[in-house]
């Protein structure tokens, strides 16, 4: 704790105690004109009103950026008129419309970019000579206009701005300093903001309040010091007072040790807070649960959910949410399907990831039927099943051997507006190639390509793979050789099957190709782990001298064989009454081994 009270440690670029001098220099270093995204439009050709009321212009343009219908070029002859006018618009008639070009999300053929446009149009305030007689420029105009630099992603632009404010002499005032903390967080100089936080507000005649803790803390965990923000939280606690923190503060921290991997520091933190008499909200409680959830700590988050409501706190969505994926997630179903009936008896809603999650672990555990009914009521509540719906049950099925059933599914997909995509075709090649049924396998990758999809690399190696185990490797070359003609490179796994089929099928001389091919390539070549799982399998088989050509395929390739290899030839020399050879092979493996 001394040392945030003594001073922050600082990156190697800090240079606090930041002088005005320095902030003078980042607008003399990066002048206003840097950014203007937008030109100013040619001027207006018409006539100005007799009794033109800049209030009453400036309200009506900002509830046109409020509903996306301003122009850019509606507002640059809004500016016009203002400079050729001698009456000044009222300074929040003038903030209120930059305010609202700041906020203002992109909208078609209306404002792409407010923050850039708001930029343009103080820019143009300040370079005609006009500008100052009728567009009077505050404090709070500079911060909406640093503020507009941090959301186009230059607040380097919004230190010069605050430079450029220190040096027309204006009164910094609570909303001003807070809006240099957050351009020092969105230019990633933290220490800063911490030092100027606790050492330097009182220069700029602020006092820290609840924003000013928050944005620094939020930079903190942004940036995985969530540690510092809590010793930080904790100070201001101990010498301003937990008054002067809000539960955002305590729910940021809490946020960050989650990101962190950090549950104990952040379940502190929860009953820390809780005991200095600030009481969670549904946020809280639900950034707790979700952590618990994701831990698959049930039992934990189930507490916390039965403390919350007994403290007033009501479930929401991301409650039930939460709840839901954990229990399904760690298979226990009937829970899962209780806490979705409890949630739409209170009114609420499943969003399409939960449905999803319910689906997908029902379908795991061989329950399509069931997730066909959630499915099918999916549409009926008025959730449309997405793409990601359709492979969780397209791979159940799949998975259950309900061909009929899949393919049914798969050809309500067009009708209900849903292109099925390469991930889609995979799953039901997959699920022919799993039983052997590769000629059904083959017309689906066929209408795959004609449906003007690629297959990708997980494509090729399920066929390939099947084609393999099949011992059709003729087919499966072909088909690794058409892969890489189209640009897809096969990876490890796809290696892995064409070594394996080759050896299986005793063409080591096409196995060893392989091996060098993919070494070439920068792919690991197959662990000694790999090649004894084949040694295993074949002398399980009987066919013990097949498996010793591997084995000395291995060392040929310079793997070392392990203890289980040469016990895996052991048996099986002694499984075909090879004795000799058996005691041979104890003799290598201590030698080797």
């Amino acid at each position: 704790m001394s040392g945030l009270r003594l001073r922050p440690r600082r990156s190697s670029s800090s240079t606090f105690p930041m002088p005005r001098s320095r902030l003078r220099h980042y607008a003399s270093a990066m002048p206003m004109s840097s950014l203007r995204p937008l030109h100013r439009s040619s001027s207006s050709t018409t006539s100005p009103a007799r009794a033109w009321s800049p209030h009453a212009a400036f309200a009506a343009a900002t509830e046109r950026v409020r509903a996306g219908a301003l122009r850019p070029e509606d507002a640059h002859t809004l500016f016009d008129e203002l400079l050729r006018q001698a009456t000044p618009v009222p300074e929040r008639s003038l903030n209120g419309f930059l305010a609202a070009l700041a906020r203002a999300p992109a909208s078609g053929n209306c404002i792409r970019d407010g923050p850039a446009l708001a930029v343009v149009l103080f820019n143009r305030v300040c370079r005609e000579e006009a500008g100052p007689q009728v567009a009077a420029l505050t404090g709070c105009t500079y911060s909406i206009l640093m503020d507009c630099y941090c959301r186009a992603r230059r607040p380097d632009l919004g230190l010069a701005l605050f430079g450029r404010f220190l040096r027309e002499g204006l009164k910094t005032h609570q909303i001003v300093a807070n809006t240099f903390l957050k351009c020092l967080c969105y230019a990633e100089l933290t220490d800063e903001a911490v030092d100027v936080l606790l050492h330097r507000m009182s220069e700029l005649g602020c006092v820290p309040d609840a924003i000013s803790y928050n944005t620094v803390l939020k930079s903190l965990c942004d940036n995985g010091m969530s540690q510092r923000g809590l010793e930080l939280l904790q100070m201001i606690a101990k010498e301003v007072g937990v008054c002067s923190l809000n539960l955002v503060a305590y729910n940021t921290v809490i946020y960050g040790f989650f990101k962190e991997g950090e549950t104990g520091k952040a379940c502190n933190l929860f009953h820390e807070m809780m005991q200095q008499g600030v009481e969670p909200d549904v946020v809280t409680y639900n950034l707790i649960i979700d952590a618990l959830c994701k831990a698959r700590a049930m039992d934990k988050a189930e507490v916390v959910l039965q403390q919350m409501i007994s403290k007033g706190a009501q479930p929401d969505t991301v409650t039930y949410n939460c709840m839901i994926n954990g229990y399904a997630t760690s298979g226990r179903l009937k829970k899962s399907a209780k806490m979705f009936r409890e949630m739409k008896s209170r009114g609420l809603m499943p969003d399409i990831v939960t449905c999803n999650s319910f689906l997908s672990s029902l379908c795991k555990h061989g329950r399509s039927k069931e997730a066909r009914e959630i499915f099918d009521s999916m549409t009926a509540k008025g959730h449309k099943p997405d793409i990601v719906s359709y492979r969780i049950l397209l791979h159940g099925y799949a998975s259950e051997g309900c061909f009929a059933d899949m393919i049914d599914l798969f050809n309500s997909m067009k009708s209900n507006g849903i292109a099925a995509d390469c991930r889609v075709f995979t799953i039901l090649i997959g699920a022919y190639a799993k039983h052997g049924m590769m000629d059904d396998a083959m017309l689906i990758f066929t209408e795959m390509q004609q449906q003007g999809l690629s297959p990708n690399v997980v494509t090729y190696s399920t066929v390939i793979s099947a084609l393999s185990r099949m011992g059709r490797l003729a087919n499966a070359m072909e088909k690794f050789n058409q892969m890489i003609s189209m640009g897809v490179q096969p990876n490890k796994a796809v290696y892995h099957t064409l070594i394996q089929g080759s050896c299986m099928h005793g063409d080591l001389i096409k196995a060893k190709e392989l091996v060098s091919e993919m070494m070439n390539k920068g792919i690991p070549r197959p662990s000694i782990t790999f090649f004894g799982s084949i040694i295993n399998s074949l002398c399980k088989d009987g066919r013990v001298m097949d498996a010793h050509d591997i084995f000395d395929l291995v060392i040929d390739i310079g793997e070392r064989p392990s203890a289980i290899t040469f016990n895996s030839l052991v048996d099986g020399y002694c499984l075909v009454g090879k004795m000799d050879k058996a005691f041979g092979m104890l003799n290598a493996m201590e030698s080797l081994v």
